[in-house]
């Protein structure tokens, strides 16, 4: 995890407009370097490094003796580099794992460099002897990246947005600041004035299929066929071999575990896998929650039948709620589920920075997407529509939950692994017909819990434990955290503000009152700029006002039995 900015072409001073800059150093308390590039006197790179492979030589931007006109800024893990080394004979001057990008954009050019990669990625790259800069995102945007490009080519890209609303540019008051879509590269033309313009920008993974870079794994290629025994053995070899390769690490890895089925699997399968390849300290496993809530209890048993160390966080009502401005700031949203499940990851981030020396943190993000994990799921009209839908939210994902994770673990300085959006078992998954893969029997992701129902992983009642939402589990079932905020914000919101909503905010009118507090807090930090998000997540084919799962009928019914 770390904070990349550069801007191309700025007509302000470099030393006023590198303040934005600043603004992302969450992302990377170990070092910063600002750099001008030769040549350029307006183009110039940023970086906050939080160092996790390669200590020594790991800052950016990368630049190499072999390929002296490329610089490189990147932020992610690549986990095929060695492979990708093996293969094409490159020879690296540096551990760091990004160094192969430089390698394949000279051996292939952008297309190839972009497809071959396994792993996360955002990266800007900056060829000077061809005067082209590009920018590349990896498939679900598990790391961010966001772009300001004005008429007369001004360019600027962060991590984050915030470190680009308050750039300064002659031409324009506000720069429009936009997320780049991930699965994309974009390439631009870089002109003698350091401005540039864009040439085109190019799709260059869909999730569906078959990632490019399959061909150099160290799994090779599956038994094919949709005998079921043959699908479970095939998701299990693919899942191990996700958390395998993301234990790519010099600093301590961590996990976190709310008792739920995913968070279980990453921990218990990361676990066995350490184990196997002999790091030699214990697994640090975290769950939050408040006093008693579902997710603790659940979490515990699975800490102890796993054999982690671990750790509970404890929060309160009031905790939670003080913890509101600072988490949509951080954010960069007002979804309200993204803000609602956000407290309890932004909390138990705060708590390993400064309690623990876990870093590399993973998690079961991805899942509920893949897997048709949301209740709602148990009402789609048929198996098509239904694996439509999980593609959607596997589109948007970047919008939503992958956003959530990313910003509330960076905004501690820790470093976010999500096995679950692995290319290759995404794309193996959604392979599978689509009656396969819904629910079964009144429960949700059938086929994952069925995969692993005989390897002893997990005990049997977390294994085919029901869905909670992050946010709901956080908290006793009698007094939910949702409960607690619609309590809260009652009296924070007047029912006239609420009834002029449409008014004062006519993208994405808030409908509750806690909309509307979200909506107040994220236009006092990122004023004008409500469409980052372009719609509400919401659960479909259910007629519902609020995204929480406590209001679903499927829910209530179970809870109540």
């Amino acid at each position: 995890m770390c904070g990349i900015w550069a801007l191309f072409g700025s007509d302000e001073c470099l030393s006023v407009q590198c303040l934005s800059a600043m603004k992302i150093a969450h992302r990377g308390p170990d070092a910063f370097r600002f750099e001008n590039v030769n040549g350029f006197t307006n183009c110039c790179f940023g970086f906050h490094r939080l160092a996790v492979v390669d200590q020594l030589y790991g800052m950016q931007p990368i630049r190499v003796k072999k390929f002296p006109y490329l610089w490189l800024c990147y932020n992610g893990e690549i986990y095929n580099f060695k492979q990708l080394q093996k293969q094409f004979g490159f020879e690296y001057q540096t551990l760091v794992d990004g160094e192969v990008i430089l390698h394949l954009y000279n051996r292939g050019g952008i297309e190839q460099t972009a497809s071959m990669l396994d792993g996360v990625f955002a990266f800007i790259l900056l060829d000077t002897a061809n005067r082209k800069v590009f920018l590349a995102r990896d498939t679900y945007g598990v790391r961010p990246l966001f772009k300001v490009l004005t008429d007369d080519g001004f360019l600027g890209v962060c991590s984050e947005a915030k470190g680009l609303i308050n750039l300064k540019h002659s031409t324009t008051l506000c720069p429009k600041v936009e997320p780049f879509l991930p699965g994309h590269y974009e390439v631009l033309d870089l002109k003698p004035s350091g401005k540039v313009a864009s040439v085109e920008l190019v799709k260059f993974h869909s999730y569906k299929d078959e990632p490019l870079h399959a061909a150099c794994d160290t799994v090779e290629s599956l038994p094919s066929g949709f005998d079921l025994e043959r699908v479970k053995s095939n998701i299990r070899i693919l899942f191990e071999n996700a958390v395998r390769k993301r234990l790519m690490a010099h600093r301590r890895i961590g996990c976190l575990l709310s008792g739920g089925l995913d968070s279980s699997l990453v921990a218990a399968v990361l676990l066995k896998l350490m184990k196997e390849i002999n790091i030699n300290y214990p697994l640090q496993t975290f769950a939050i929650g408040m006093e008693n809530s579902p997710d603790l209890l659940a979490a515990r048993k699975v800490a102890a039948h796993i054999g982690s160390e671990h750790h509970e966080v404890i929060f309160n009502s009031e905790e939670g709620i003080q913890a509101i401005e600072e988490v949509i700031f951080s954010l960069e949203t007002y979804d309200i589920t993204t803000v609602r499940a956000s407290i309890g990851m932004y909390l138990v981030s705060k708590y390993i920075r400064k309690k623990t020396d876990s870093v590399v943190i993973f998690s079961g993000e991805g899942s509920d997407e893949l897997t048709q994990g949301y209740i709602y799921f148990h009402k789609a009209p048929s198996p098509e529509e239904a694996a439509e839908e999980s593609e959607r939210l596997l589109k948007e994902l970047y919008l939503f939950d992958v956003l959530r994770a990313d910003r509330t673990t960076a905004a501690h300085g820790l470093e976010l692994r999500v096995p679950f959006l692995d290319h290759r078992f995404t794309s193996y998954y959604l392979s599978l017909p689509a009656e396969l893969r819904i629910p079964k029997n009144g429960i949700e992701k059938y086929l994952l819990r069925q995969s692993f129902e005989d390897s002893n992983l997990l005990p049997k009642e977390i294994l085919w434990r029901p869905k909670e939402a992050f946010s709901d589990g956080i908290a006793s079932v009698k007094k939910s955290w949702f409960s607690i905020l619609q309590d809260y914000i009652d009296q924070q919101v007047d029912d006239l503000l609420l009834e002029k909503a449409a008014e004062k905010y006519p993208f994405n009118p808030p409908k509750t009152k806690e909309s509307y507090y979200y909506r107040q807090i994220f236009e006092k930090h990122y004023p004008g700029q409500s469409n980052w998000l372009p719609h509400y997540w919401m659960p479909r084919w259910v007629k519902a006002t609020d995204p929480s799962a406590r209001t679903l009928k499927h829910y209530k019914s179970a809870t109540q039995e």
